[in-house]
């Protein structure tokens, strides 16, 4: 991937993950959502180890000092935000759920200020405010009545929870990038994840009302969860990160509910409504100008 320019490969990332959230919502009716979850993050693992292993033999000492953050990084990053995500799209839209993943960097800005004592700046200040304001145009469906009688979808709750939690394991990611090696640690969140989900996925399997169709559908999503939207993507999107940095590679992200709703569009059914417009370009804005540097004038 060294010899692919960085902006390719951090659009082929978007492309993945845009779709992660359209497979999810066409199996909803296939997979419950931990078993899905789960194989996908087992196919990940196996995928992964023979691409990691040399490494993490190396870099293990290293992980293991940091075990507290590793584990709660396989809680938020692997075990809960895909999860939340595939519960969520039994209720809501893949074109919901993606556009409200564009709150991330806003609820990292929250969190920082709160935990961290980072100052927020009127930029940022004034930024959250238009981006919550487009995220409550999207589950509000633009109705004022769904408002008055906060009548919202579940679903679209449950993707706020799950971006919340992603966002907390983005801010783990970033404050422990120079003691936790990257690959590696992803790879063992993947492991503790997987941990976590399994008694979960044993306890839906076991509970579940709902009938598991195995089919070429089903299994295809597993492997393009598993591989394309897990490692492809992580891969392509960090070394498109080194290459061009961070800053500049973060506004790639807003290419993640374009794709999705183009596929969801195509492949099934859903349609763009107006509020979701709206809704989604406000928060577009919102993340922009929370990334404004403040300007000053001289008298």
């Amino acid at each position: 991937m060294n010899r692919i320019p960085p902006v390719v490969l951090l659009i082929i990332a978007t492309i993945l993950w845009g779709g992660n959230f359209v497979i999810g919502r066409a199996v909803a009716n296939d997979l419950p959502p931990f078993t899905l979850a789960f194989f996908r993050w087992c196919v990940a693992l196996i995928v992964f180890l023979p691409i990691i292993y040399t490494a993490l033999k190396r870099e293990w000492p290293q992980i293991k000092k940091h075990w507290a953050i590793v584990l709660v990084l396989g809680f938020t990053g692997v075990a809960s935000f895909n999860t939340l995500v595939y519960i969520a799209l039994h209720y809501t839209t893949s074109i919901n759920a993606s556009l409200m993943n564009m709150l991330t960097p806003v609820i990292i800005y929250i969190l920082s200020f709160f935990f961290l004592k980072e100052k927020l700046n009127r930029n940022q200040i004034i930024g959250t405010v238009i981006s919550f304001i487009g995220v409550i145009t999207i589950i509000s469906n633009g109705s004022i009545k769904a408002l008055q009688h906060f009548s919202f979808n579940k679903g679209d709750l449950i993707v706020i929870i799950a971006v919340i939690l992603w966002s907390v394991y983005s801010l783990l990611v970033k404050q422990y990038a120079k003691e936790l090696p990257g690959h590696t640690t992803f790879f063992v969140s993947i492991a503790v994840g997987i941990i976590m989900l399994l008694p979960f996925y044993i306890f839906e399997t076991f509970t579940t009302s709902m009938v598991i169709h195995w089919s070429a559908t089903s299994i295809f999503a597993i492997l393009y969860t598993g591989i394309l939207a897990s490692i492809v993507a992580f891969i392509a999107w960090n070394t498109g990160v080194v290459k061009l940095g961070a800053n500049r590679a973060g506004i790639y992200l807003n290419f993640i509910p374009v794709f999705a709703s183009i596929f969801a569009v195509i492949f099934i059914g859903e349609k763009l409504i107006l509020s979701q417009v709206i809704g989604g370009l406000l928060v577009v804005t919102g993340v922009f100008w929370t990334g404004r540097k403040i300007t000053t004038e001289n008298n």
